[in-house]
């Protein structure tokens, strides 16, 4: 296999899958940048810009196109081919319409960045339930712990919100943590940085690579940070793990299921099991497992309410999804106006 690639992560499984489009004549690539419709990829013979073919851009769709992290068959300059992605972190697009927008492909570990002092609990189950929903295994990494008053109340939070998820504390400053977030980040592997602007994601990076590749802001006034990555990079560490550097994101709009819900609420999820009715919704039911373990205090009331919230959302998004559901939501009004009419013209 070919070094330069290996140092994208290509390895036997990579290539067996791509043997259908080795013998279609393409060669192999990794898109390692991706600004504004331009992308650069990565060959076995070093870097160049590549442009996606006019068929794959008709015939792909806004989710098939490549993006930061896919592996692509190329011919000449144009990318003709995206390999089938083995994870996908996905969010909804902004706008009415719904529609899946990929941030990040290939991705083994989603580094759900964080900063700290100030920790948004619902923010951060927001991210980790896309991170489950995308296959990669998240990881929440809180940043700017020397600006923290109490770094293992942060960690204690943060582990409430993410349970079953590894959180790491780091800061950029003080070189903390620096290890710890290395670790699974061995060659062949692929992590990806998430998280709002302002998150120290880049100044994190800078510091994992010793050199200042990236740029980064100081805090404004308000003490917000200041977004400064305006595209997607895949950058190789000294070590020989990858890490995508992403832009910040104002709002992640969920495109998940409620298995991926359930992952990232597992103990909402556990307690439910045990409630006396399948079909449950934790509202008023009798022998609701989760209401109790509310009132007992075993629950954070505020764990549940960000429960049901993701949960209406994804269930918005199904209704918006399945021609069905919007025909008997549709169905279900049009009898509560007929019903409404018939009330009012006997009044």
């Amino acid at each position: 296999m070919n070094a330069a690639l290996e140092r994208f992560g290509w390895n036997t499984r990579w290539e067996q899958e791509f043997a259908p489009l080795a013998a279609d004549g393409l060669v192999p690539a990794r898109v390692v940048v991706q600004q504004r419709g331009v992308l650069t990829v990565a060959t076995a013979g070093g870097e160049r810009p590549a442009e996606v073919g006019g068929r794959l851009f008709r015939d792909a769709g806004s989710g098939g196109l490549p993006v930061a992290g896919d592996w692509v068959g190329l011919r000449g300059g144009r990318i003709e081919a995206v390999v089938a992605r083995r994870t996908s972190f996905v969010r909804r697009a902004a706008g009415e319409d719904a529609a899946a927008q990929v941030v990040a492909a290939n991705v083994d570990v989603a580094l759900v960045v964080a900063a700290l002092p100030d920790l948004n609990a619902r923010r951060l189950e927001r991210y980790v339930t896309a991170a489950w929903d995308s296959g990669a295994t998240p990881l929440v990494v809180l940043t700017k712990a020397d600006l923290a008053d109490d770094v293992d109340e942060a960690v204690l939070a943060a582990e409430r919100a993410a349970p079953g998820v590894d959180v790491i504390a780091t800061s950029a400053v003080a070189g903390t943590g620096l290890g710890e977030l290395l670790a699974p980040l061995v060659p062949n592997r692929t992590g990806a940085l998430l998280g709002i602007s302002g998150a120290g994601k880049s100044s994190l990076l800078n510091r994992l690579l010793g050199e200042e590749r990236l740029a980064t802001a100081a805090i404004r006034a308000d003490g917000r940070g200041r977004h400064t990555t305006s595209h997607r990079e895949l950058v190789a560490l000294p070590g020989g793990g990858l890490i995508l550097d992403t832009p910040g994101m104002r709002e992640l709009g969920l495109w998940a299921d409620d298995e991926s819900l359930d992952t990232a609420f597992e103990d909402v999820a556990t307690l439910a099991a045990a409630c006396r009715f399948t079909d449950c919704a934790h509202e008023t039911e009798p022998g609701c497992a989760v209401l109790e373990a509310v009132e007992t205090g075993a629950l954070a009331p505020e764990r549940l309410a960000a429960y049901r919230k993701l949960g209406r959302e994804l269930a918005h998004l199904e209704r918006r999804d399945d021609p069905r559901l919007q025909a008997e939501q549709r169905r279900h009004w049009k009898r509560i106006n007929v019903e409404y009419r018939r009330a009012t013209r006997n009044r």
